[in-house]
């Protein structure tokens, strides 16, 4: 487990009343004065009050995935800068729910209120041999250091943390996706491998084709691969490759039987994807570490997404959009100037970020 003794949390909001259980007060530690606690009530924020455009508030945040949380009515956010998970409303305000220090950085968000679960990825984030994303990354766990954790949703007491990282070489536990049954898939991006993890906390290798590992560019550095996936009702995933922009579809009974699917174009920089009831998948693409675009895509399939179609393309107006979540009062993407963390090595960082409706 990574230790850290750095000074944490100052982009969360100044203290109210704390309200949570004793397991998260004392989870918070250097919050507990610093930080506005995760209301308890689960209807603070109506769907219906979200407006077009939410700015979100903070210090060098830089949350790379969020979710929408049905239970409360508000986004969850995660940060690759100091690996917590906060709660976000109307106000863009970021509230502490989750502040443990041993996860590095939080990557992609799930949320399962069937199971009143809450999972991210983290880990520390290889982005070179002399950045430092996160303030907690450390030259030990630098790369090395990822995984699946999995909080109660309603107090975010970790209950399990599911090491991905044993193998040899360098891994980046990216995106996740929950099936009906509870199991998470979870993408890494530097070794091309999708894991299984159960509801028990049980991993395995789900799937790991050539076809999914971009291998590393000419400098050593890691390409990054399999990034966003999916579950569809049919009963398989869909993932992409970020540095390609190719789609795969994985069906969950026979993992091995990776298909390509057949696109009218490939849509290079795809980060995280989400699939809409009515079959339409969303894409955010960025240029990040890619020669795509910063922008929002939409595409459709006639035939079980065994071929793809791009049937629109929208220019995102912040930098770098990441993910996206799907809420009932529109579907949001989330720009946070990732690309400023990345490119800069950790030494240049931006405040707040935006939640926009599209």
């Amino acid at each position: 487990m990574p230790r850290h003794t750095a000074t944490r949390r100052p982009f969360l909001a100044k203290a109210g009343a704390l309200a949570l259980t004793t397991a998260l007060t004392l989870a918070l530690g250097p919050l507990a004065q610093a930080a506005e606690p995760a209301p308890p009530s689960p209807r603070d924020t109506p769907a219906a009050a979200l407006p077009e455009i939410v700015r979100g508030t903070g210090h060098a945040i830089h949350p790379e995935g969020f979710a929408w949380d049905p239970t409360r009515n508000a986004f969850l956010i995660g940060s690759l800068r100091y690996g917590t998970i906060s709660v976000v409303g109307a106000d863009g305000t970021p509230r502490a729910l989750v502040d443990d220090p041993s996860l590095v950085a939080t990557g992609g968000i799930r949320v399962d209120p069937a199971r009143n679960r809450l999972l991210a990825t983290y880990g520390d984030v290889y982005a070179g041999p002399d950045a430092l994303l996160s303030v907690g990354s450390t030259p030990e766990t630098r790369g090395r250091y990822a995984g699946l954790a999995i909080f109660d949703l309603t107090t975010g007491a970790l209950e399990k943390r599911v090491d991905l990282g044993r193998a040899a070489g360098l891994h980046l536990a990216n995106d996740l996706v929950l099936d009906p049954a509870g199991n998470a898939y979870v993408t890494d991006s530097f070794t091309g491998e999708i894991f299984k993890v159960t509801p028990s906390g049980t991993a395995s290798t789900f799937a790991d084709d050539p076809r999914l590992d971009a291998g590393q560019d000419s400098s050593g550095l890691p390409n990054v691969g399999v990034n966003g996936i999916v579950y569809d009702p049919a009963g398989f995933l869909i993932t992409v490759r970020y540095d390609t922009g190719q789609l795969f579809r994985i069906p969950l009974r026979h993992p091995g039987r990776v298909t390509e699917v057949r696109m009218d174009r490939r849509i290079p920089g795809t980060d995280g994807m989400a699939l809409g009831k009515d079959g339409t998948l969303y894409a955010a693409t960025n240029t990040i570490r890619s020669t795509g675009v910063d922008a929002l895509f939409k595409l459709r399939s006639d035939d079980g997404w065994r071929s793809a179609r791009v049937v629109s393309e929208q220019a995102s107006p912040e930098a770098a959009p990441t993910t996206m979540a799907l809420t009932p009062s529109g579907d949001y993407v989330l720009s946070s100037n990732v690309d400023v963390l990345f490119q800069s090595g950790g030494t240049q960082t931006r405040d707040g970020f935006v939640l926009r409706r599209y």
